[in-house]
């Protein structure tokens, strides 16, 4: 792309000013290509992006709502056993020191989203077709067969929700590791009411394992004798969940340009 044509693309006043500043990179997923010029600048092909964005809009709207579903579920799970979600510990400001120092504890919510990322990967590299007894061996063989039998459109949902979770599986961890150390040094925005980079960082983090425990969701629906490995992952992002909104408690009202 030459000099000129990045002035014309530059001048469009259809492109939403900083959008790619606090999204989640998965351009092909997004519902806002048309507007966004770091995707215009990047792409050297690009077939009707309005038609896609919609098509993207449409997804992200029919995978959100399993998230209530999915969350009932866990909760109902979480009763049986005696598990209140809703509880959290949140270490006081005390005992809140720089993550980042060699002699401290690694912070308890990067250590949970680096857990994630190798529960994911144990998941699907061990556990998805793991029965353990004779009798759990005949119902996998015969979901087994459902799942053979169904139609394009469960298997493009059960396709589209694995690469939802191992799109996000990985940067949950990063964009948390990022809002963590932003929020090391944001002084002036403090003192001046500025919008904070480390709420930004944290919500695209929010959004991720929002929509990550959405297609678990998803996942459940086709593999339900995963049922308790299942919630217990979709219980890990619930908790990781609470203590990202304890430590960033304005994130969710951080206005990203253009999503929000």
């Amino acid at each position: 792309m030459n000099k000129e044509e990045l002035k014309k693309l530059a001048a469009d006043s259809n492109h939403i000013a900083g959008i790619y500043n606090y999204c989640d990179r998965w351009c092909e997923r997004c519902a806002f290509t048309a507007r966004c010029l770091n995707y215009k600048m990047s792409e050297e092909k690009f077939s009707d992006p309005e038609s896609k964005d919609i098509d993207n809009a449409a997804f992200w709207e029919k995978l959100a709502e399993t998230f209530q579903e999915t969350l009932s579920l866990l909760k109902e799970m979480a009763e049986e056993q005696g598990i209140d979600l809703d509880s959290i510990d949140v270490d006081s400001e005390a005992d809140r020191r720089n993550i980042f120092e060699e002699d401290t504890v690694v912070h308890m919510i990067l250590h949970l989203s680096k857990n994630y990322i190798d529960t994911v990967d144990e998941w699907f590299d061990n556990d998805i077709y793991y029965v353990g007894d004779a009798e759990n061996e005949a119902k996998v063989e015969a979901y087994t067969a459902q799942i053979d039998a169904m139609s394009e459109d469960d298997t493009s949902m059960l396709k589209d929700s694995v690469e939802v979770i191992r799109w996000y599986q990985h940067q949950i961890y990063v964009k948390l590791r990022r809002a963590l150390s932003s929020a090391q040094d944001e002084t002036f925005e403090e003192e001046n009411d500025f919008p904070k980079d480390s709420d930004g960082s944290a919500k695209v983090a929010l959004i991720g394992i929002d929509r990550s425990i959405s297609a678990w969701g998803k996942v459940l629906e086709y593999f339900p004798w995963q049922k308790e490995k299942l919630l217990e992952i979709i219980s890990c992002l619930k908790r990781l969940c609470q203590m990202v909104e304890a430590e960033f408690p304005d994130a969710r009202s951080f206005v990203r340009p253009g999503f929000d």
